[in-house]
């Protein structure tokens, strides 16, 4: 074990987050790239696209679960989730290397049907990056105690992989779409398989407990923990129903000249989110939480999300004033990404870390399966795109509200 690892460094905080970066990094590609691809490239409809989308949530519901339950379970390669993250992420750069280049794809197979090749490709991606995203998380609560150094190991996860998120959508916006696709395919997966040799996992997993914990620790409070899982897949109704839908708005309320204009305008949209919610977790949101705790810092953040959506139906007449919304929206954003994991991970036993971030990952993908498959025909026919972020603004406020019902320092299972 390194002394880095030892001493809990920040290096060693720095070094942990490199694999989640790298499924973020591919997310944040795929956001960026994939619905602009889809529109602009092979022009699929609005809901056509929704149908590419669906394709994530379907590995998700598959993917985490199964890879969560088994990476508590077995061990080789010396890791119990190395091994995870080093095929995932390399499926994972092997898919977005495919993404720019389905039309070949389709040709080279005698497909000749786009949909279906995007909907295998998109497919293929998502249940590579949940392969790794699962295993990236819950090696997170594996080397880090309880309290603040688990909370700490989140925040610079969100820290770290938010800042690449950033330079993502930088990339995007000043050298293209295809720049950002063919870079990030050497980035994930040199940060997916190079820190996995300087990380050692341990060999068991242990609850670890205070003695007055012990005394009252019992099993999995599920009442508190279904009530959080359902909190939190409101706010993903919101951000999925913007990361999917927005070029629609786009395209209807800001009148790009040309497709480049429109992946650009997304992309400065995505930056700016991104790198409020790369700043605020370790900087801001951690002392925050040590003062006021995670679950009102949360519920703050989720409010003043929504307020910034609703600030772009009220006020987004340019794209400089849609930016600026969405930079207050970012405040969310760094929430969503970074609290409800710590506050998950000490609700469960740590000895079945996996297999609850899989089933916590059933908030996340279930609402992007009702967003990709429910809205997409609704959107398509709305008269007014304004309806996107009404949407995700009033799903944000509820998400809020519901995060009421979830107590903070709830005892973890034995």
């Amino acid at each position: 074990m390194l002394e880095i690892q030892k001493k809990l460094t920040n290096t060693f905080y720095g070094l942990l987050a490199l694999p989640a970066t790298a499924m973020g990094f591919a997310l944040s590609i795929q956001i960026a790239a994939l619905s602009w691809l889809m529109r602009t490239k092979f022009n699929l409809d609005l809901h056509e696209i929704g149908f590419v989308w669906a394709a994530g949530p379907l590995a998700g519901i598959i993917g985490q679960p199964i890879v969560g339950l088994i990476s508590d379970k077995v061990w080789f390669w010396n890791g119990r989730r190395r091994p995870f993250i080093l095929i995932g992420g390399t499926f994972a750069a092997l898919m977005l290397l495919a993404l720019p280049n389905i039309d070949v794809i389709n040709d080279f197979f005698g497909i000749g049907n786009i949909i279906v090749v995007a909907i295998f490709v998109a497919l293929t991606l998502d249940l590579a990056i949940n392969i790794s995203f699962n295993p990236t998380r819950s090696i997170i609560a594996d080397v880090t105690p309880e309290g603040v150094p688990r909370t700490k190991g989140y925040t610079w996860m969100q820290t770290v992989s938010g800042s690449f998120g950033v330079m993502a959508y930088a990339i995007g916006a000043i050298f293209g779409n295809y720049f950002l696709i063919y870079f990030g395919v050497l980035l994930v997966f040199v940060f997916s398989v190079v820190p996995m040799f300087f990380i050692k996992e341990p060999r068991e997993l242990k609850s670890v407990l205070t003695e007055d914990q012990k005394e009252s620790a019992s099993e999995t409070d599920w009442n508190q923990f279904l009530k959080l899982l359902f909190a939190h897949s409101f706010s993903w109704i919101g951000v999925q129903t913007m990361f999917v839908y927005m070029i629609g708005y786009v395209e209807q309320k800001l009148n790009p000249a040309s497709a480049d204009q429109t992946g650009m305008i997304l992309s400065i949209s995505f930056l700016i989110l991104n790198a409020v919610g790369a700043l605020l977790p370790a900087f801001v949101l951690e002392p925050v939480t040590e003062k006021i705790g995670r679950v009102k810092t949360h519920i703050i953040c989720l409010f003043i999300m929504s307020a910034g959506y609703f600030g772009i139906v009220l006020f987004g007449t340019s794209s400089l004033l849609v930016w600026m919304m969405m930079a207050v929206a970012g405040v969310g954003w760094a929430a969503i990404v970074s609290l409800p994991f710590a506050i998950m991970s000490e609700k469960v036993n740590k000895t079945r870390m996996g297999w609850f971030m899989g089933i916590f990952n059933l908030s996340v993908v279930l609402p992007q399966l009702l967003v990709s498959l429910g809205l997409g025909i609704f959107i398509q026919n709305a008269e007014d795109k304004n309806l996107i972020f009404i949407i995700s603004a009033v799903t944000l406020a509820i998400s809020a509200a519901l995060w009421f019902m979830v107590k903070e320092n709830v005892i973890p299972e034995r």
